[in-house]
């Protein structure tokens, strides 16, 4: 039975450091798209982001962007 609840507690805690670090914020619609082909990318998950900030697609490419610019206007 310990051996159970053992495995249970790995498991959990392997689900826990999966989960996404940062806000439950979304990142905003892209209304507007780029002209060029293949635009850089200057993030390409969140945890390339400061603290407070997620990788989100914008006009050209993916960004940084804190939550009040991220939302809609």
């Amino acid at each position: 039975m310990k051996a159970v609840a053992a495995l249970l507690l790995v498991g959990m805690l392997i689900l826990w450091t999966e989960l996404p670090t940062g806000s439950a914020w979304s990142c905003p619609p892209v209304r507007v798209t780029c002209a060029i082909p293949n635009p850089p990318n200057r993030c390409y998950s969140d945890r390339q982001c400061p603290r407070h900030k997620k990788c989100c697609q914008s006009s050209c490419g993916t960004r940084c962007l804190s939550r009040l610019r991220a939302l809609p206007i």
